[in-house]
């Protein structure tokens, strides 16, 4: 007899969607033959802002159900907690209704209200509960939010809330080592205990690469950065670094930030005030970021000062398009890593001067940002997909 799996994932991408998909790889390397597989996520695309609408996806051997919830414009906000509350609730009552309980429940972390009352729900009825861990609450909001004393007060709920949930996990799940510390300081119970970075379908990946190539320009070297333009990402640091080499009279340098935020307006004014030429792409589709990305010479990793971030999904990007990378994280995991296998370059934080200095020898240097790209692309292909396939 098959036994009944659900994975639950707010924030996922769906088959008929752009981009790559943790969860979805996931279950697709489930033996369906031993198990009834059912994908509960929202009806809300995070990605997107955006309510899904119906969803017609033929020839999948899972179900997908798809949750109600509100949704919300910005992802540090009220109402985006008001929308995770609400769909945790929905989620509640579907489990609740449901004729037959599941065996194992596999559940994303965050969101903290959807993982809280599944967590009950498991514990309730026996089940099984994995937790697979993709960025630590409330560490990252005290990144916007970081008023000494004040901060950890206002946040004391939500980390007692996180230790709960990290505690009542059977088995644990997460993108990086730093991550499963965090979770087993308290939860001394679960045997089975893996780190699965995000990673990136390398197959697909050189897919989109090779559909869409354009012509480079060959004039320019440039800096790509991909993701979120908001407060863990100081984009002002490399604007800076790129004007210090302006004024030595480099001047054929370009940046290329796809991706956007609620500080564009305010990156885009800095990189005018400051003379650099920079390309704001806006967010792109996955499919359309591949090609942009790969035409570039460096990427760039400008994570702040504190940041909660470990292994992000940009870094597996950055591998897959072979690319050198200059990186301000302070995650020792992912430094181990630049270092280890020789990537780039670790600079310190809030150092335009250090990151001029390391754009230059890239830039001086072409076969050093070919080994370093190579020793990347590397990586991707031993890190980022073998771990997604374990």
């Amino acid at each position: 007899m098959k036994k009944k799996l659900l994975v639950i994932a707010n924030f996922t991408k769906l088959p008929n969607e752009n981009g790559n998909s943790r969860f979805t790889y996931i279950i697709n390397l489930i033996d369906k033959e031993k198990y009834d597989v059912e994908l509960i996520t929202s009806s809300f695309s995070h990605g997107e802002k955006k309510q899904r609408g119906e969803i017609k996806i033929e020839g999948l051997d899972y179900k997908i159900t798809l949750i109600k919830e509100p949704g919300y414009k910005k992802n540090v906000s009220l109402k985006r907690f008001y929308s995770h509350y609400i769909f945790a609730k929905n989620v509640k009552k579907y489990l609740e209704k449901s004729k037959n309980n599941p065996d194992i429940i596999y559940c994303a972390v965050p969101s903290l209200d959807v993982a809280k009352v599944v967590s009950n729900f498991a514990k309730k009825n026996n089940v099984r509960f994995i937790i697979d861990i993709q960025d630590l609450w409330p560490e990252a909001f005290k990144m916007v939010f970081n008023v000494p004393v004040i901060s950890n007060i206002i946040f004391a709920p939500m980390e007692r809330l996180a230790n709960k949930i990290y505690s009542k996990a059977d088995d644990i799940v997460a993108v990086s080592d730093t991550y499963v510390k965090r979770a087993i300081k308290v939860n001394q119970k679960c045997d089975k205990k893996l780190t699965v970075f995000l990673g990136t379908d390398l197959d697909y990946f050189d897919k989109c690469k090779n559909k869409d190539k354009s012509e480079k320009d060959k004039k320019n070297l440039e800096i790509a950065y991909i993701g979120t333009l908001g407060h863990s990402y100081n984009i002002k640091n490399i604007i800076d670094a790129i004007a210090i080499l302006n004024q030595k009279e480099i001047e054929n340098i370009k940046f290329v930030i796809m991706g956007n935020g609620p500080l564009e307006q305010e990156f885009k004014n800095y990189a005018i005030e400051k003379n650099v030429t920079c390309e704001f792409t806006g967010r792109l589709d996955y499919e359309k970021m591949i090609p942009r990305l790969c035409e570039a010479d460096i990427a760039v990793n400008p994570i702040k000062k504190g940041a909660a971030q470990s292994i992000i999904n940009k870094v597996g990007d950055y591998a897959a398009a072979g690319l050198p990378v200059i990186s301000t994280q302070e995650c020792t995991e992912y430094k181990k890593i630049v270092e280890d296998y020789k990537i780039g370059y670790n600079v310190q934080n809030d150092s335009p001067e250090e990151i001029a200095e390391k754009i230059l020898e890239l830039y001086n240097n072409e076969e050093l940002r070919k080994e370093y790209g190579k020793n990347n692309r590397y990586l991707a292909e031993e890190k980022f997909k073998e771990l997604i396939e374990k």
